[in-house]
């Protein structure tokens, strides 16, 4: 293929370009060796998209898959951000802070940002280390092109917890509630200052790093404990609402929701999600359990296709897992139904379902009829 037959975008001021994504994260390249780099390493990371100036067309980009661009490479960078979870420059530092500073908007949103010098020899993290990952991007191009990794994340630099990450590869997530305390919080972890750390529920083996713990980092059995001694700051990881009494520990502290919660879930044909939701949220608080901490939604395969059901678990991103008959039966429940298992096959759903998935025998809540739907709550074991 020639390079005149391979289409060109023209970036022009004032003009979005159109471009075609197909992988999370976009290579760009403006020099000859960044090009030359830009190519090898998408032979070895395919997930990346690959953009670079038309001059330097090797006339197999079509082919490839590769786009070539002709102006100015900083209006590029307006397409690039919402549609990528990371870029991948081999671009001076200097230039790129310089172009991507007007389409920068948020750390939660905005894309990790690496660079990558023109020999190849660094490989730096630039912008949204942590939530954005480019921290862990810049590892993995570090490692594929032989270069060094330049990472300058407090957190990372002392091998200390990152609040803003805590628990995610987990799927924790922080209450949200507790987001204005993730950067004073942060500072007292990366001071050293003493961070009092109290675990109820979730993962243990939440230590990412090669060496021990700080001394500034302390373990505490209960909030009450932590409270006594007076931390500088705390994080905190529980699926219950705090009570009155225990929320001084989040005055400067995170507080963290393990997904440890199973429902099970039996209803009618036809039960409208808003009445399951509701079920849901009204059962929960009388249990004093947060709903960011729910995992998984749990029934019976007769209802894989019920729509409610579905759609409760689409807006909050829930597992939805269903069972047959059979493997319901083989779990031990209390409250066993012949009612039920004539229609259904199954001596009872909401219960064995959640005590299958949960793997727990001993369920917080064993079964609760509201209306057209039956709720079991479990805390996974």
């Amino acid at each position: 293929m020639s390079r005149t037959e391979t289409a060109i975008i023209e970036l022009m001021e004032g003009v979005v370009p159109k471009i075609k994504q197909t992988g999370k994260y976009a290579m760009v390249a403006i020099t000859k060796h960044g090009v030359e780099m830009a190519r090898s390493l998408k032979k070895k990371f395919p997930e990346a998209d690959l953009y670079y100036m038309s001059k330097f067309a090797h006339g197999d980009e079509e082919a490839a898959g590769i786009q070539l661009f002709n102006g100015s490479v900083r209006l590029l960078f307006p397409a690039l951000f919402p549609a990528y979870e990371g870029l991948i420059l081999f671009i001076s530092l200097g230039a790129v802070v310089r172009m991507i500073a007007p389409v920068l908007k948020d750390k939660k949103t905005d894309p990790g940002v690496v660079v990558v010098d023109d020999r190849g020899q660094h490989a730096i993290s630039v912008l949204s280390g942590h939530l954005g990952g480019a921290n862990e991007l810049t590892r993995e191009v570090a490692a594929l092109l032989g270069a060094q990794p330049v990472i300058t994340t407090a957190s990372d630099v002392q091998k200390t917890i990152p609040v803003d990450l805590f628990g995610r590869r987990f799927g924790w997530r922080w209450d949200p509630d507790s987001e204005k305390k993730l950067t004073p919080v942060s500072a007292s972890v990366v001071n050293e200052e003493h961070v009092a750390i109290i675990q109820e529920s979730g993962e243990t083996d939440w230590w990412m790093h090669d060496t021990p713990m700080p001394p500034s980092l302390k373990i505490y059995d209960s909030i009450e404990a932590a409270i006594e001694v007076s931390p500088d700051a705390a994080l905190v990881i529980t699926h219950r609402m705090l009570r009155p009494e225990e929320m001084p520990i989040l005055e400067n502290g995170v507080l963290y929701r393990p997904k440890v919660i199973a429902l099970g879930i039996g209803c009618n044909r036809g039960t409208a999600a808003e009445e399951i939701e509701s079920v849901i949220k009204d059962t929960l608080n009388e249990l004093r359990f947060s709903i960011w901490s729910v995992k998984a939604i749990c029934t019976i395969d007769l209802k894989k296709d019920e729509a409610g059901l579905l759609s409760v678990c689409d807006k909050y991103g829930w597992e939805f897992v269903y069972y047959t008959p059979q493997e319901l039966n083989e779990m031990n429940i209390e409250e066993p139904s012949e009612t039920v298992f004539k229609f259904t096959g199954a001596y009872g759903v909401s219960e064995p379902a959640c005590k299958r998935y949960s793997g727990n025998e001993k369920l917080v809540l064993t079964k609760k009829k509201s209306g057209n739907v039956t709720i079991s709550v479990g805390i996974l074991a």
